[in-house]
């Protein structure tokens, strides 16, 4: 084996080779255009196909509107002194949202049990959601197929399984048992009757079972937490216009029916906790008359006994007419009082006194008061029987007059408990739309296809800047060499290549199983090999030998092909050739003949055989060949020897031209040690393999060691529609 590795050279600063031509990049895609289509159609099936397995999202909507507070009575008055109007949307937001609302919601829809079906890889639900049902060849396995599910009724754990899945699998009969992670039963069951497991505690009913024996669920007891948390997650509150008052309630989920009923419990809930909130309001402001009551009752009693005395004491006295109005005035105010002390009552519980509100109200209060004490200024100018009367009338009055508004607000607020509607209404119940809303396959399948268009175009666009190599003639020709031959690629030569492997080989290596030159005389390849035998005829002229030496700079250019194929043409011109494989390591041209490698080039070079008994007749005539022989351990050395230079001036006498196939001279020294000897030599070159630095750097190797190079042939030239072109370094190993 031998290797040979080249350090990184500084990049020329030629203008040519750092030039991006956008020509050349849109003659790629143009060149690739059935890969880049096949690409991108790969992704677009792709991306269908994710969409028809991935779990499809549902969205229920429902429509609550929230009225304002409904009040009668003194409450409404106390309304109307608070300002207080309908309650603002933001809040209720915040209280539809709430753990007090959801989680109500979530264990009245029993939210906190989870059953999953066990799914094969890669499909998922998608058996299930498509109705496939069960094949044959999936009896006994514990995947869920379509048109089967159970459904559990109830389920309770101890605290340390809460979050801990175990499995539901079901046997013969309606009976099933429960594993735990590690496989172990931890009971049995029937359908429809309570299962309970003592340890760990597990309390489970299951109300139907329509599945096979064998087939497995998965059952969670989710936390208070978690189950919360959960359904929070996927519900939005919005408002619906401005200062309306009305919310549109959305939730989102994979299954339709669970979606629907959760939506409704969570309307349901949150309008249970209205009216409660309301009942609560007026429970406190009963709770608080009927504290009152009693006191007011027997302070009506006090007074009505202390008149009735008084007139006793005083033979019936009677109220003038001024005593009267003067009376008339001060239970007015005394009553006006009582109302504002009520309502003082309901305020404190709310507010404090610095409160603006509360601060009206006690200014309201101060100023009856003065009125109040003005009254009973004039009072004073009575005679002193009046002026008693007076008191005592106007105490029982005024309590009387309190008594019965306590009553007429009781009966109020029993009326309004007994009646509470609260201020919340449903105006539309929970509606799930059929459709889904993710995932959505149309956005899905035109991203998946722009993806793979993007991946596609960005894949032949950096592997083309990638791959420098050659890919017109001109670019040889600015190296210094003139192009004697382009050869076309030929579909008939690639059926003639064959792949063999050897022994300890890690992989195959290819070889040419035929002569296209016999096979096919007319193939474009043929032909331009034809050019190529006119343009070395001139090329000759001022060689000091027949013989030329075709090398290149790496392996798989070709250079054994148009090696035997220029041979055959030469010889079909009338020519006597031999065509000699200088490859003693890994050479071919015995294959293209279907003959055997040994009693070739090495056993001459080392003297086990004459150079007549290793030329063999080619097939044509006029067609020798001579093949490498057995892999020699020292191939330069044998090739630096007295018998290789003795070789060549005999042939270069018997025949009239003899052509040497070299390995390559960038993996090896071979192909330098022969083209001292030889008269004419030809560097090859791949079409869009080798770049122009590599084909510099093998034509200096060449030439340090006195080697003149008379021409390139580019090899495999493609007709495409990319022309420009850079500049890349390939490092080689040759075995």
């Amino acid at each position: 084996m031998s290797q040979e590795q080249q350090p990184p050279t500084t990049r020329s600063t030629n203008q040519n080779d750092e030039t991006i031509d956008l020509g050349r990049l849109f003659g790629l895609l143009i060149d690739n255009k059935w890969k880049i289509l096949i690409f991108t159609i790969l992704f677009m099936l792709a991306g269908l196909v994710y969409a028809l397995l991935v779990t499809p999202v549902y969205q229920g909507d429902a429509l609550v509107q929230v009225e304002k507070t409904a009040t009668s009575g003194n409450n409404s008055d106390l309304a109307r002194l608070l300002g207080e109007e309908e309650p603002a949307s933001a809040a209720q937001m915040e209280i539809l949202a709430s753990r007090l609302i959801l989680g109500q919601a979530a264990y009245q829809v029993n939210l906190d049990t989870v059953v999953r079906p066990v799914t094969p890889p890669i499909l998922g639900d998608a058996l299930i959601r498509y109705g496939i049902q069960r094949p044959d060849l999936a009896e006994g396995r514990p995947e869920i197929w379509g048109g089967e599910s159970i459904k559990v009724e109830s389920l309770s754990v101890a605290p340390e399984l809460v979050g801990q899945p175990f499995t539901l699998e079901v046997l013969p009969e309606n009976r099933y048992q429960i594993l735990d992670s590690e496989g172990d039963t931890l009971g049995t069951g029937q359908m429809g009757k309570v299962l309970e497991i003592d340890n760990p505690w597990i309390e489970l009913r299951v109300g139907d079972i329509q599945a096979p024996p064998g087939a497995q669920f998965t059952l969670l007891k989710r936390s208070r937490q978690d189950t919360i948390g959960s359904l929070k997650s996927r519900f939005v509150v919005l408002q619906k216009g401005i200062e309306t008052g009305i919310l549109q309630l959305m939730l989102t989920g994979t299954d339709r029916d669970q979606v629907s009923a959760s939506l409704d419990a969570i309307t349901e809930v949150y309008l249970a906790q209205n009216i409660a909130r309301q009942a609560a309001e007026a429970e406190k402001s009963l709770e608080f008359l009927e504290k009152q009551m009693p006191n007011v009752r027997q302070q009506l009693l006090d007074a009505e006994n202390r008149l009735n005395q008084y007139r006793a004491e005083q033979d019936s006295v009677d109220l003038t007419l001024e005593t009267q109005n003067m009376l008339t005035g001060m239970v007015d105010i005394e009553g006006r009082l009582n109302e504002l002390q009520l309502q003082e009552a309901e305020l404190s519980r709310r507010f404090t006194p610095n409160h603006p509100v509360y601060a009206a109200l006690l200014e309201k209060k101060a100023q009856l008061k003065r009125e109040q004490e003005n009254l009973e200024e004039r009072t004073g100018g009575l005679p002193e029987t009046q002026q008693q009367i007076l008191r005592m009338t106007r105490d029982v009055e005024v309590t009387q007059q309190i008594y019965v508004q306590l009553l007429n607000r009781m009966q109020e607020l029993n009326i309004a408990k007994a009646g509470t509607v609260g201020n919340v209404r449903i105006i539309d119940s929970a509606l799930v739309n059929p459709s889904p809303i993710e995932p959505k396959t149309i956005v899905i399948v035109l991203l998946a296809t722009i993806i793979g268009l993007i991946l596609a175009l960005g894949f032949v666009i950096v592997r083309g800047l990638l791959n420098r190599g050659v890919e017109s003639p001109e670019q040889l020709e600015e190296l210094g060499l003139p192009v004697y031959a382009t050869v076309p690629l030929s579909e008939d030569q690639t059926k003639l290549i064959k792949r063999i492997r050897h022994h300890g080989d890690q992989v195959g290596k290819q070889v040419i199983g035929g002569m296209l030159a016999k096979i096919n005389p007319t193939d474009i390849s043929v032909e331009a090999l034809r050019g190529l035998r006119t343009s070395l005829h001139f090329a000759m002229l001022d060689a000091h030998n027949n013989c030329i030496m075709i090398t290149g700079p790496s392996p798989g250019i070709g250079k054994s092909f148009v090696s035997i194929n220029l041979a055959a043409v030469c010889a079909q011109a009338g020519q006597r050739v031999l065509l000699i494989d200088g490859d003693m390591r890994k050479g071919g041209v015995h294959m293209a003949f279907n003959d055997r490698s040994e009693a070739g080039l090495s056993e001459v070079l080392s003297g086990k055989l004459d150079i007549q008994h290793a030329v063999r007749n080619g097939g044509l005539s006029g067609l020798y060949y001579m093949s490498r022989g057995i892999a020699p351990p020292n191939p330069s050395e044998l090739l630096m020897q007295r018998s290789f230079t003795k070789m060549i001036e005999q042939v270069s006498e018997e025949y009239d031209l003899v052509i040497i196939d070299t390995p390559p001279i960038l993996a090896v020294t071979d192909a330098a040690v022969i083209g001292k000897l030889v008269g004419t030599t030809l560097m090859m070159a791949r079409y869009e393999l080798n770049p122009p630095r590599e084909i510099r750097i093998a034509l200096r190797r060449l030439e340090t060691s006195g080697v003149r190079v008379k021409g390139c042939i580019l090899n495999a030239m493609e007709r495409k529609a990319a022309t420009s072109y850079g500049y890349g370094y390939y490092n080689y190993s040759y075995k």
